[in-house]
């Protein structure tokens, strides 16, 4: 399984989010995509004010802060 973060490099919320998902790879074994939204407008007309967002696929995990316990759900499902 391969998650996909949509982050901006100058975002403390995306850096913290970062962080906060390298334990549940270790547990669970995802592979993480950084996507910087501001290198395509496309996304960032769509993800512009939720950054960061955790995503698979088009499914939207959680945005802003990490949930984990959704994340754990959904990484158990």
């Amino acid at each position: 399984m391969k998650l996909t973060l949509m982050f901006r490099e100058y975002c403390s919320l995306c850096h913290k989010m970062r962080e906060q998902l390298k334990p549940y790879q270790e547990q669970f074994g995802f592979g993480l995509d950084i996507v910087d939204v501001d290198e395509d407008p496309v996304l960032e007309e769509k993800y512009n004010e939720l950054v960061p967002v955790l995503l698979d696929g088009d499914t939207e995990i959680c945005h802003w802060f990490l949930d984990e316990e959704k994340l754990k759900a959904y990484l158990s499902a």
